[in-house]
């Protein structure tokens, strides 16, 4: 029972595999949360439009169901797009060198993996949480320090870097934080398109040693351990950043 019934180490490698389906997930979710941010608020009409239109479709739509149409869905229109692109291809080098066997080395199917699949649709799902979250804190930064900035002769991007972003920081961790927990706990969705993590790996031990509970609270405890951690961390930054405010 210690070692798990010999899938202890299969769990760990598991728990690692979902560290890094999260810390991957959580980068493209702040890249897109804040380009979605920056749309949202920005005066060009097309891009409040296309960030409104993400952040609506992903408030709309189940993150199961996400998962399963990007990851089987993208599948399917990638290879059908191949095939156009390698038939148009073949009539080409036909047309030009017709002796010629280049076909041969031109790819017939893409493999979609599951880790990049999974991290991708995490990603793509929490950009929306986080483009809301940097938006209010953006919102929250006092207007005349920019403008100050400006009078200053500041470029925007000094300005960004300089004044917004450090205090944008300060008022987008607690809602940052709470995404990232959920986001940490949302990975447990790719075990449903194949990826290895720890819940799928406790879901076949459970299944061949008819142990669920010992599997299950294990996995329950290694998240908990997660959690507790991230938000030990979250804690100690924002009372990082909170020195500026005294």
């Amino acid at each position: 029972m210690w070692n798990l019934y010999g899938y202890g180490w299969a769990i760990l490698k598991g728990a690692a595999l979902t560290v890094e389906v999260a810390l991957l997930s959580v980068c493209i979710a702040v890249i897109l949360g804040m380009f979605g941010a920056l749309a949202k608020l920005s005066s060009i009409r097309i891009a409040r439009v296309l960030a409104t239109g993400y952040t609506t479709l992903i408030r709309g739509i189940p993150d199961l169901v996400l998962m399963m149409l990007i990851f089987f869905g993208g599948q399917i229109f990638l290879n059908n797009t191949l095939y156009n692109v390698n038939e148009w291809l073949n009539q080409a080098i036909q047309y030009w060198q017709p002796s010629h066997e280049w076909t041969a080395y031109l790819p017939d199917y893409i493999d979609v993996s599951p880790f990049w699949a999974g991290s991708i649709t995490i990603g793509f799902i929490f950009g929306a949480y986080m483009a809301e979250t940097f938006r209010g804190a953006i919102l929250a930064v006092n207007k005349g320090e920019l403008e100050a900035g400006k009078a200053y002769g500041m470029s925007p991007w000094l300005s960004f870097r300089r004044i917004l972003f450090p205090q944008m920081v300060r008022h987008a961790l607690p809602g940052f934080g709470n995404n990232w927990l959920v986001l940490l706990k949302t990975t447990a969705l790719v075990s449903i398109i194949g990826l290895e993590d720890m819940v799928r790996v406790g879901g076949l031990a459970a299944g061949s040693t008819q142990q669920p509970f010992t599997f299950y609270m294990t996995i329950s405890v290694i998240f908990l351990l997660f959690t507790s951690l991230s938000s030990g961390l979250l804690t100690l930054l924002e009372r990082r950043y909170r020195i500026y405010t005294r």
